[in-house]
């Protein structure tokens, strides 16, 4: 599911709000949440996942095309973890 997807979805359940309030909604809490991964923080959406960010050290890495060494820098990366009952629901249909 693409973005405007959600936003069509959500507007179409929702029909007593306008697709620019929905938009703005989605966006909204799309910006809080990268801003809060931007800072270092986690963020719990319970019964979904948490989002948090892991820090990865500067490594030697290599070029696939010449061999060649090339020094890689740290970086810190988005990570999602699912909550439990996000995953129950996902396997309730293999029981």
């Amino acid at each position: 599911m693409t973005k405007s997807e959600l936003v069509q979805q959500l507007a179409e359940r929702n029909p007593h709000l306008y697709l620019r309030d929905v938009e703005k909604v989605v966006d909204t809490i799309f910006d809080e949440i990268t801003q809060a991964l931007s800072r270092g923080d986690r963020v719990e959406l319970r019964g979904f996942g948490a989002f948090s960010v892991k820090e990865r050290e500067g490594r030697i890495g290599r070029n696939p095309r010449t061999g060649e060494s090339v020094k890689v820098g740290p970086k810190r990366l988005p990570f999602f973890k699912t909550g439990k009952a996000l995953r129950e629901r996902l396997n309730e249909s293999k029981k």
